[in-house]
C-alpha cells in the first residue's frame, strides 16, 4: 500500500500543479488531503477547482473550518479574501470535510491537528520562538487509544516524522505552498527553511511504513507575486 499525503495547499496553484504532475509519475495507491486547502491571497478558486476534479480524500482544517463557518467580519485578512473568492458551493464543500479520515482498513488515520484538535500541533511544541519536535511519550498521549499503525497529520507546515513509544509512525508532509505562514499570531515561526513545495508518501511493508519526504522546485516567484499584485507583500516574503 502506497500513499501520498499533501497538506496546506493554502491556496497556492502552481505548488500543488507541481506536486500533482510529480505525482502522476509515481503512481499511488492513494492521495490524501489534509486539509488548509484555499486559504490565501493567492489563487482559492481556481486551486479549490482543480482539487476538486481529483476527489482526493480530504480532511478540514482549522482555515478550511473558519473560511465556512465564521462571520467575515472576524476572519482574519487572508480569510476574509478566501471567503470572497470561493462561491458558496465551495465554501460549503470546505465546511463540509471530515475532521478526521480512516484509511488502509484503520491502519491509517489522518487528521489535521491532532485527532481532538485542528488547532494543536501533534508532532511539535513551542520552544522559544521555534518549534520542537515533542517526546515519543507526548505523542502517545496526543493519540490516545488510536489503533493506526500510521497517523497523517498536518497544520504545522513542517516536513518530519517521528515514532511513539508505542511504535506509531506520525507523519506530517510538509505544506505544498505555504513555506511559511505569514498571517500566523503565535509568538514562534513556522519556517521551512526554503521555499520549496512539499509532500511525502508512505509505503507500507508488512506492518512497517517506509517513508519518502519530496520538496519540488516550482515557480514560487510566480506565488509571491500574485501574493504582492493582491496587496499582501508579507505573504510574498513568506512564499520566497
Amino acid at each position: 500500500m502506497r500513499i501520498a499525503v499533501i497538506s496546506d495547499v493554502h491556496g497556492n496553484l502552481p505548488a500543488l500543479e507541481a506536486v500533482l504532475a510529480d505525482l502522476a509519475g509515481r503512481a499511488p495507491d492513494l492521495t490524501v488531503n489534509l486539509g488548509d486547502c484555499a486559504s490565501s491571497p493567492l489563487w482559492p478558486s481556481e486551486t479549490m477547482a482543480l482539487l476538486e476534479t481529483h476527489r482526493f480524500p480530504t480532511v478540514r482544517g482549522n482555515h478550511d473550518r473558519w473560511v465556512a463557518e465564521l462571520d467575515v467580519e472576524a476572519m482574519s485578512p487572508t480569510d476574509r479574501y478566501t471567503h470572497d473568492a470561493l462561491s458558496s458551493v465551495q465554501r460549503s464543500s470546505l465546511g463540509g470535510l471530515p475532521t478526521s479520515l480512516a484509511l488502509d482498513d484503520g491502519r491509517v488515520l489522518a487528521v489535521h491537528g491532532t485527532p481532538a484538535s485542528d488547532m494543536h500541533y501533534l508532532l511539535e511544541d513551542a520552544a522559544g520562538s521555534r518549534l520542537a519536535l515533542a517526546t515519543a511519550r507526548q505523542l502517545d498521549e496526543r493519540l490516545g487509544d488510536t489503533a493506526a499503525t500510521l497517523v497523517l497529520c498536518g497544520h504545522s507546515h513542517n516536513q518530519r516524522m517521528a515514532r511513539s513509544d508505542r511504535g506509531r509512525t506520525v507523519l506530517n508532509p510538509g505544506s505544498v505552498g505555504c513555506p511559511r505562514y505569514a498571517d500566523n499570531p503565535s509568538p514562534w515561526t513556522n519556517e521551512a527553511g526554503s521555499p520549496h513545495a512539499r509532500y511525502a508518501l508512505a509505503t507500507r511493508r508488512g506492518a512497517r511504513w517506509e517513508i519518502e519526504s519530496v520538496a519540488l522546485v516550482y515557480d514560487w516567484e510566480a506565488a509571491a507575486e500574485r501574493a504582492g499584485m493582491n496587496g499582501r507583500p508579507d505573504w510574498a516574503e513568506a512564499l520566497r
